[in-house]
């Protein structure tokens, strides 16, 4: 089925339906904003209400990038009064997923940067091939990495997570892996071939086990996952009562 922002494919088995979900965004790099986020945040719930669904591959709609992060132009737009509205479009799509009763595993091939990392991190495991490349590069436009961004500590530890939110650097798949970023890394068939054998294994557990673990990872999480959103938001909006955002993004452009 496809739709504006999503794009699905169900494959029926006799143990439940899987679905092959591809995100659309803007230019080649899939960049998003607010209303992006809001139509893909509509389409993930409709796919996750499928009957019998029992996992979710989630992509990006070419090899160029999963989500190549947050379109410039619109951040440069932004404004203390619509800067919280943006920022709480990327956490209202990650909470979908986190909030999902099945699997939702990102499958990365290029550039995941920004709100696509955190959208990745918000996914139960990632499993990629040798194109990816992963960053937080949010300071180098004047703003903090916020929202599920805090969901990188626990995947990378806490000094590898504060390199890449300080420097906003990029890393490829092999440091992405080396780190924990990536649980799995492979090419061409062999990448095929493992999302098969997930598959298999998911399919062979029982869908309210599954659905019972999910649960127990939002509670595992507790209320700090909570008060540390509603912090990263505070300090997104905050990052507008200044004028560093629109000064590093233009000179982004003027380089």
């Amino acid at each position: 089925m496809n739709n504006s922002r999503i794009s699905w494919i169900q494959t029926k088995h006799a143990e439940g339906v899987i679905v092959n979900a591809k995100m659309s965004g803007d230019k080649t790099l899939n960049l998003v904003d607010q209303s992006i986020l809001e139509a893909m945040t509509f389409e993930l719930k409709k796919i996750l209400e499928i009957d019998n669904l029992r996992c979710v591959f989630l992509s990006g709609s070419s090899d160029k990038a999963f989500i190549g992060g947050a379109n410039l132009k619109s951040l440069n737009a932004l404004e203390v009064a619509t800067a919280e509205k943006f920022i709480s479009s990327i956490h209202h799509f990650c909470e979908t997923i986190l909030h999902a009763r099945v699997p939702v595993i990102a499958v990365l091939k290029g550039y995941c940067l920004g709100a696509g990392l955190e959208i990745a991190a918000s996914c139960d495991f990632r499993i990629g091939d040798s194109s990816v490349f992963c960053g937080m590069p949010e300071v180098r436009v004047g703003v903090p990495s916020v929202v599920e961004a805090v969901l990188l500590p626990e995947l990378v530890g806490w000094g590898k997570a504060r390199e890449l939110m300080l420097r906003g650097n990029i890393i490829d798949a092999k440091e992405c892996q080396r780190i924990g970023l990536i649980e799995h890394l492979e090419d061409g068939e062999k990448l095929d071939v493992l999302l098969n054998e997930i598959t298999e294994d998911i399919l062979s557990g029982g869908p309210e086990a599954i659905a019972s673990q999910k649960l127990l990872f939002r509670d595992w999480k507790g209320s700090q996952y909570d008060n540390a959103i509603r912090s990263g938001v505070d300090a997104f909006v905050k990052a507008y009562e200044t004028e560093e955002p629109k000064i590093k993004i233009n000179n982004f452009f003027n380089n």
